[in-house]
């Protein structure tokens, strides 16, 4: 109970206090931001600084920080710690800095943001695996909540027909104008998403109040908690598991989205660092119920998150608001699959310099799109392990992304002088993280853990002595 109380503060502290040190080093002003000065009506438009909030917190805030939490509460109470830590100090500055480099640079895409700092021959190789990399988005969170709304809404084919209504939803928000969809239908689905988590937040709390041991590690919890010995290590597994509710390289995706639609840099901060601490604190509460759930039914430690999910909802809270608690996840799960999409759209017509006006070279775009993600369904769907396969590969790759989006936002500081290790700091931790981890982990070359560590912290030093010399090469605008 107290390190669930202490993380919460530490986020509300860290917002506060290094949103603060962050934005002093970004300097945030009063140029015109590309909403305005490229008003196409399609990507590129003002809206209400209200709206984008919600629409970057719904853009960032998948099932990572719901379904991620579930299974990595079992490294124990220090995930309340971590969580919180790493949101602030990572995360959050990686939101901050990628929506603010897009917004400098016409609203750029990651890929493109990659090619300015990194170079043309990087910039090749990471178009290729981000575009993969989304396609993996969009199925997993397809797949997700249709499995959510199966089970509320139960009968023959019911899956199916949430893979097809879902998806059908995909292409309309990737395709409409982004007022038209996105615009309208974020506000409604994120006042739904913070009901069912303040609504879960204060049940637990009130259970808490009674019986603080549901927050505190029990004997059974812990004799199945997640141990080095039983090969799950916190580094690299615990960043891995918890993919986006401490840090994600998807928002470094989605950030150019509502980089294209703010009026002001001065709201950077709220948008990107304030909604990820957000992020943040919605990780902590759907841990502390996973947390609370083990306790009380062991046996429930190790089975299938999305069972834990719907044995949260129903223990804590009443059959409505289970219900509101229930939707409010899919809603998680929806609006970040379908600017996954968009993101996609936008990246490939960036690659290949498609006018995005014009909705016949819009549709042009998508449809090969469509094709590919159908094959990913399909492949995941087919048996059991399939969907396992998939959220490996969702979450490894997530973090590889982290990987480049803090890279190029260190070289963007080291050329313009600035105070770099907001980004240093955090970007040579995940590159150790990632790279031990596909040195190490069985699914990739399976290395023992020590030489994998070795190996990870000298290319973590290589990559950001690179990144400094790299930055006397570039000719950035500030």
């Amino acid at each position: 109970m107290k390190l669930f109380l202490l993380g919460m503060a530490i986020l509300i502290a860290g917002y506060f206090v290094y949103g603060k040190i962050v934005s002093a080093v970004l300097k945030p002003d009063d140029r015109e931001t590309p909403a305005v000065a490229n008003r196409d009506g399609v990507d590129f438009m003002v809206l209400p600084h209200w709206k984008n909030m919600l629409i970057q917190l719904l853009n960032i805030a998948g099932i990572g920080p719901v379904i991620g939490v579930i299974i990595g509460i079992r490294f124990g109470e220090i995930a309340f710690v971590i969580i919180p830590v790493g949101c602030i100090l990572m995360g959050c500055v990686h939101d901050f800095v990628a929506g603010l480099m897009s917004m400098r640079h016409k609203g750029a895409n990651l890929t493109e943001l990659i090619r300015l700092t990194t170079g043309k021959h990087i910039y090749r190789v990471f178009s290729v695996f981000l575009c993969l990399a989304l396609l993996l988005v969009v199925a997993v969170f397809i797949n997700v909540p249709a499995k959510l709304m199966s089970g509320l809404v139960p009968g023959e084919n019911s899956f199916l027909w949430w893979v097809g209504g879902i998806f059908v939803y995909y292409i309309c928000a990737t395709l409409f104008p982004v007022d038209k969809i996105i615009g309208n239908i974020y506000p409604v689905f994120g006042m739904l998403l913070l009901l069912g988590t303040g609504a879960l937040l204060v049940m637990l709390l009130k259970s808490a109040w009674c019986d603080p041991a549901l927050l505190t590690e029990s004997a059974a919890f812990q004799a199945k908690k997640f141990t080095a010995e039983g090969n799950m290590p916190i580094i690299p597994m615990l960043f891995v598991t918890i993919a986006c509710g401490i840090i994600s390289g998807f928002h470094s995706t989605q950030a150019p989205i509502v980089a294209r639609t703010m009026r002001s840099e001065k709201q950077a901060l709220h948008v990107f660092f304030g909604m990820m601490a957000v992020e943040g604190a919605i990780a902590m509460i759907w841990a502390a119920g996973a947390l609370a759930i083990y306790n009380q039914f062991p046996h429930l430690i190790g089975t299938d998150a999305n069972g834990v999910l719907a044995k949260i909802v129903n223990h804590f809270l009443y059959s409505g608001l289970s219900i509101v608690v229930i939707l409010s996840v899919v809603v998680l799960a929806i609006t970040s699959g379908d600017t996954a999409m968009r993101s996609l759209r936008l990246s490939l017509a960036e690659i290949f310099h498609v006018n995005q006006k014009p909705i016949v070279l819009r549709l042009l775009l998508v449809a090969p799109l469509i094709a590919a993600t159908l094959g990913l369904l399909l492949w995941s769907n087919k048996d059991a392990a399939g969907f396992a396969k998939l959220w490996n590969y969702f979450a490894w790759s997530n973090q590889v992304i982290a990987v480049f989006a803090l890279l190029a936002g260190s070289i963007y500081l080291f050329s313009l002088r600035r105070p770099a290790f907001i980004t240093v700091v955090p970007g040579m931790f995940i590159t150790f993280v990632v790279v031990t981890y596909i040195l190490w982990n069985p699914i990739g070359l399976g290395i023992d853990l020590v030489y994998a560590e070795i190996v990870a912290g000298f290319v973590s030093l290589a990559t950001y002595a690179w990144a400094k010399v790299r930055a006397g090469e570039v000719d950035l605008n500030e």
